[in-house]
């Protein structure tokens, strides 16, 4: 028998089957935002790690794919666009599980400013490269950008997924045309850093837990993005089963392609033009591998990253806030969607004001550089926090089923298991390693998220005493009969 959501009824609804399949890995991808992770976040992570850059996004890189499969099991028990925000709520506590959306909802805002800059200064360096390094001009044009993908989320939810198709087929193809051209170019010798080494990928030159916790920050702000699949879960076609599926994919494309373009990047640029490359990295490298016109190929690949990150980023945050206002933990006019292109219109109109404000006020912080690498730390901390609590949230909701196989053993237990703990360290032991400044966006802009808890408990009394988070009969009954199956049951 199917039940519904009084909740939702009073509300209007997102828009069904608006993504397929296909395009669920494609917002994955997106989300990550390859070509702008590597542009604006490389010199960042080799600042903090050296030679283990390799290293520190392998070792981010195995338990953030645990964490896809929490998100993809989590989604199949509760498709809801929100994400970690109910499902955190139903399966451990709806203080926690607000706490883990108010995470998603400030780290996503945060990321306004520093993925609006590289698009900026990607755009502005097509015409004067010098230019690129005018704080201003870039805010500038960066929030122009911006303002352009607020309009297209605005507009509904089909004609972002026709947009991020165009934007990511070119962004990925570009990139894999470049590795190869990078692979070819250091192995006939024509370098200027070290010679790759195996010893890259181990713990031997991180300095200490330290050096491993900063660099793991940095590592977790490459992938983060992938997730915006699950906010999407209410508006994809079978959206529990694909939209976390296609989270798990595009984890696995932005690791190779991660590691691929950090080993390059050392091998084949001298250290000196890695540290004074102010988020501007991958033009540099293009320029290296194929001069002339490599670095202007790829600042387009990192434009359209950039634009494409821009969307999903913002899809992320409105969804997050619109299942918040249906819930009344957040004013409802949130939790609202638009009648005609029934999306989350009024979230989408204050998450720009509030990012144009941080656009003016990022002027006062220093270069794009400085801007780029506070954000990417804070943003890791918050990060952290959430994908923690979604990752135990699997294990305790699948509670009965996980020693029925080794399958379930694996993927919903062990896993997510590691990557909880390995993001609750990186959470605690981050925190004493970052400066004030990161401690105070990163630890204060949770802290900040009790507010809205008080202020509306009591209206939001259908959340925070919603019944916690059983699974439905018939997962419970076709994972029953899927185990029966399987060669590998206990």
């Amino acid at each position: 028998m199917t039940t519904t959501d009084p909740v939702r009824e009073e509300h209007h609804e997102l828009r069904a089957d608006g993504i397929t399949a296909a395009g669920s890995v494609v917002m994955a991808v997106a989300g990550s935002a390859p070509a702008y992770s590597i542009t604006a976040t490389t010199a960042v992570l080799i600042a903090a790690a050296g030679l283990a850059s390799p290293a520190a996004l392998l070792w981010c890189g195995l338990p953030m794919l645990g964490i896809a499969f929490a998100f993809s099991y989590l989604g199949r028990a509760d498709v809801n666009a929100g994400a970690a925000y109910s499902w955190v709520g139903r399966a451990l506590h709806p203080i926690l599980g607000f706490l883990a959306g108010w995470a998603l909802v400030v780290s996503a805002t945060i990321f306004m400013v520093a993925g609006a800059l590289p698009a900026g200064a990607a755009t502005v360096s097509l015409f004067d490269e010098k230019a690129a390094g005018n704080t201003l001009l870039v805010t500038i044009v960066g929030a122009v950008w911006f303002l352009i993908m607020a309009l297209a989320v605005l507009l509904g939810v089909r004609v972002t997924a026709r947009a991020q198709w165009i934007m990511s087929t070119v962004e990925v193809a570009l990139l894999v045309i470049f590795a190869v051209l990078a692979i070819v170019h250091a192995a006939s010798g024509h370098h200027a850093g070290p010679s790759f080494d195996w010893s890259w990928l181990g713990f031997g030159h991180f300095g200490g837990v330290g050096g491993f916790v900063s660099a793991a920050l940095i590592a977790a702000f490459y992938y983060w993005g992938w997730d915006v699949s699950s906010n999407l879960n209410e508006e994809t076609k079978d959206g529990h089963k694909w939209a976390g599926r296609g989270g798990i994919i595009g984890v696995v494309i932005v690791f190779l392609l991660f590691e691929v373009f950090t080993i390059a990047v050392q091998v084949i640029l001298p250290a000196k033009t890695i540290a004074n490359s102010d988020g501007n990295i991958l033009t540099l490298l293009g320029d290296a591998i194929w001069p002339g016109i490599g670095g202007k190929i790829l600042v387009i690949a990192v434009a359209l990253s950039t634009i494409a990150t821009l969307e999903t980023t913002l899809i992320q945050v409105t969804r997050s806030l619109f299942a918040m206002g249906r819930d009344h933990t957040i004013p409802l006019i949130f939790g609202r969607a638009h009648k005609r292109w029934r999306t989350p219109a009024f979230a989408t109109i204050v998450i720009a004001g509030v990012s144009i404000i941080l656009f003016i006020g990022s002027n006062f912080l220093g270069s794009v550089g400085d801007i780029l690498s506070n954000a990417v730390s804070s943003i890791g901390i918050q990060i952290a926090f959430y994908y923690a609590l979604a990752a135990i949230a699997v294990i305790v909701a699948y509670r009965r089923l996980i020693f029925r196989s080794v399958r379930n053993f694996i993927f919903i237990c062990l896993w997510p298991g590691i990557g909880a703990i390995f993001m609750v360290f990186v959470f605690i032991a981050g925190i004493p390693n970052s400066t004030p400044i990161v401690i105070a966006i990163g630890v204060g802009a949770l802290a900040i998220g009790f507010i809205p808890i008080i202020i509306f408990w009591r209206k939001a009394r259908g959340y925070y005493g919603r019944r916690p988070l059983e699974l439905p009969e018939d997962l419970v009954t076709s994972q029953i009969e899927i185990n029966s199956t399987d060669p590998h049951v206990d």
